[in-house]
């Protein structure tokens, strides 16, 4: 089912960049449609504030591809694959090891995916503020990893448990929020997150019957909207 949202604003023009920058979609994306014009109101009664409403539904052939799009850039990578990106990121992480200081790495496979997990006494300074630098060490282990295999081989970094902590934090911070937005009944924005990050919020929330989440906005400034269903 293709999703619709209602906005508002001085001009239409205003409540559709509104509903489009919620949506996190482009005009030619959506269905727009009129519901209440302030122009008509505003002819009996100039006291009353101009308000037009509009509602943006996301075209069903954008609806498929964006729900498909990640099965069809999701492809098993071979055992050769996965061999090889492992040796790529072993030899990195011992010469950074030997730049950077004393810290422990394990690499570990499961299902074509690799999860990398490091350790040691200067380990927890590369997690970074709310898990930059260890976003970032996860983008750089996958280009190295990744180059001259057939097929992309997933990656995962964790440090010092920093992941498991966070996921509980994330998972706490739903369930609180959740409550909030049946409470009130309004829709809650969160900060910019990583990939990573929404996704245990939506997650967490897929089986709520009272509240929905979903994204909005651009990388890297991508957010969690929860809404009230």
């Amino acid at each position: 089912m293709a999703r619709s949202i209602v906005s508002e604003g001085k001009t239409s023009n205003e409540a559709i960049e509104k509903g489009l920058m919620e949506l996190g979609c482009k005009l030619e994306d959506v269905n727009v449609k009129v519901l209440e014009d302030g122009e008509r109101k505003a002819f009996f009664s100039i006291l009353d504030p101009r308000v037009v409403k509009v509602e943006l539904t996301v075209k069903e052939d954008v609806s498929r591809k964006i729900n498909t799009a990640g099965d069809e850039e999701r492809k098993v990578a071979s055992e050769d694959d996965v061999r090889k990106c492992s040796e790529n990121i072993n030899v990195f992480l011992n010469e950074f090891s030997n730049a950077y200081g004393e810290i422990k790495f394990e690499i570990n496979e499961k299902n074509s995916d690799l999860f990398v997990v490091i350790s040691g006494e200067q380990a927890s300074k590369l997690i970074g503020y709310r898990g930059e630098t260890i976003n970032s060490i996860q983008s750089i282990l996958s280009a190295v990893g990744n180059k001259n295999t057939e097929r992309r081989v997933r990656i995962s970094v964790d440090i010092c448990d920093y992941r498991e902590k966070r996921e509980k934090l994330l998972e706490e911070l739903a369930h609180k929020l959740e409550k909030t937005v049946i409470r009130t009944g309004k829709k809650i924005i969160l900060e910019p997150m990583s990939a990573y990050e929404r996704k245990i919020l939506h997650s967490t929330l897929q089986g709520s019957m009272k509240v929905t989440t979903y994204s909005i906005g651009e990388e890297p400034h991508r957010r969690v909207v929860i809404d009230k269903k």
